[in-house]
């Protein structure tokens, strides 16, 4: 099957973790298998269209309504659920509806987490890496505030 990348599609650690908006096609879902990814992280309210064609990714959904941030039990898990796949050399691929706002907010905890940089520093280099993420300043609020909590 030809596999085709999901909307904005892209790495923030090249193997490791993936940022992309809601997936909706099979070839989307073999894009992700094909470069590595075992594990989708859906943060909409409702599961991505046909994620149960690719038996093989395993999906993990952790509810966020859009333009809210995570709890920090929910960005404890998907830091756990990051780890554990990337301890077994496989990737992780985490979306919201366009992969702008959770997506980043959780992409931003995780470099907080894994290179020991402040929130400010982790959004920055987030959004340098995916232009619009991290849309209001609750979601911003979050990695702050994780950043706090880690240090």
């Amino acid at each position: 099957m030809t596999s085709f990348p999901p909307n904005n599609f892209s790495w923030v650690e090249p193997g490791k973790l993936a940022g992309l908006a809601l997936p909706r096609m099979t070839c989307e879902y073999q894009y992700l298998l094909d470069n590595g990814i075992k594990h989708l992280v859906c943060l909409c309210e409702r599961k991505p269209p046909y994620h149960d064609t690719c038996p093989e990714l395993q999906l993990h959904h952790i509810k966020i309504a859009d333009f809210t941030p995570p709890s920090p039990s929910q960005i404890d898990r998907f830091l756990s659920i990051v780890e554990e796949a990337n301890s077994k050399g496989e990737g992780v691929a985490v979306h919201c509806m366009h992969g702008y706002g959770r997506t980043g907010t959780m992409l931003a905890c995780y470099l907080v987490k894994t290179r020991k940089i402040s929130g400010i520093d982790a959004i920055q280099e987030i959004r340098r890496l995916r232009k619009g993420s991290i849309e209001t300043y609750e979601q911003e609020k979050a990695v702050v505030q994780f950043y706090q909590r880690t240090k």
